[in-house]
């Protein structure tokens, strides 16, 4: 099974030079880092629940989270200023190429009735950052689903040096990413954002 690293150097950027005009390698985006975040919600006060939270992200991750504190106090959340509030692993080097290998090969074909990300509608902002919500953390291949007491949900935020929507859109597809495909909308991307590569 071919990394996501090695994915990106001998078939994502041939395919981005020859399909989207690229001239400069330079040019081409690529993955900066990716966070996966926990919010605690309810559970602030569960210290099992955050133990459950930490071990899953350590699990996955390769590394130790970071716990994140509100900014500000909030009464209708219970919530005061300096509050641990949720959970975060940022990735890069060799875990992030780890983790979106195991991700694109492995987690996302473990999903059950999944049908695709709708990446070009929901999932790409303007920035071209893509983000993407698991519903139970038991998806992925760390997680021995017997060992499990507490199911809690997790995002995935993948930061790229991409300009826009377009170049993100086609530098995951290219690097495997289960995207519904619409060749319509796909054909006017390259047109509209690729002309002057």
């Amino acid at each position: 099974m071919k990394t996501i690293k090695e994915q990106y150097k001998k078939e994502v950027i041939p395919k981005m030079k020859k399909e989207l005009g690229y001239k400069n390698v330079m040019a081409i985006p690529k993955i900066e880092k990716v966070t996966l975040n926990v919010g605690l919600g309810k559970s602030l006060t569960n210290k099992e629940y955050v133990k459950t939270v930490e071990n899953t992200l350590t699990r996955i991750s390769g590394q130790k989270p970071v716990f994140t504190k509100a900014k500000k106090s909030i009464s209708a959340f219970k919530i005061r200023e300096g509050m641990v509030v949720g959970a975060k692993v940022t990735l890069r080097g060799k875990k992030m190429d780890d983790f979106l290998t195991k991700l694109v090969h492995i987690t996302f074909p473990r999903m059950k009735d999944f049908h695709g990300i709708d990446a070009l509608k929901k999932h790409i902002d303007k920035k071209g950052n893509f983000s993407f919500g698991f519903k139970e953390h038991t998806i992925f291949p760390e997680i021995k689903s017997d060992e499990v007491e507490h199911i809690h949900g997790l995002e995935l935020t993948i930061t790229t040096t991409s300009k826009d929507k377009a170049e993100t859109y086609f530098l995951l597809k290219y690097l495997g990413f289960p995207f519904i495909v619409d060749e319509e909308l796909e054909n006017e991307l390259k047109d509209n954002n690729f002309k002057n590569n």
